[in-house]
């Protein structure tokens, strides 16, 4: 083998080696993430229908990976919930009122038993 075909070879190598270096300490080494921290307490939310000052003051628990992605399903499912009961509410009573009759207005001054 000629001297430049070695060179290549080892530069080949050395470059192969670099890169899988590289590789491996950006992909985290195969590590796995650890548990959720079982010292976190759960987050409590109100037993009554939530408020708006109620998701103001909502502030989930942090963790060495950042929010608890269980905490933060819980929280949005039952905000779903809620406001998934409060649109039928809405729509309920939306309907009712399109079928009451309206009073007839009256004129100021007039009598409440009608025109004399």
């Amino acid at each position: 083998m000629a001297r430049s075909d070695l060179m290549f070879v080892v530069f080949v190598v050395v470059a192969a080696v670099v890169l899988f270096t590289v590789v491996v300490v950006a992909a985290g080494r195969g590590d796995v993430l650890d548990a959720d921290d079982a010292r976190v307490l759960p987050l409590r939310l109100p037993e009554r229908a939530l408020a708006r000052s109620d998701v103001d003051q909502l502030r989930f628990p942090v963790t060495a990976r950042g929010y608890r992605m269980d905490e933060v399903d819980r929280v949005l499912d039952r905000l779903g919930r809620e406001l998934d009961e409060r649109d039928a509410r809405i729509a309920d009573l939306e309907a009712r009122a399109a079928q009451v009759t309206p009073l007839p207005r009256r004129r100021p001054g007039e009598a409440r038993g009608g025109p004399s």
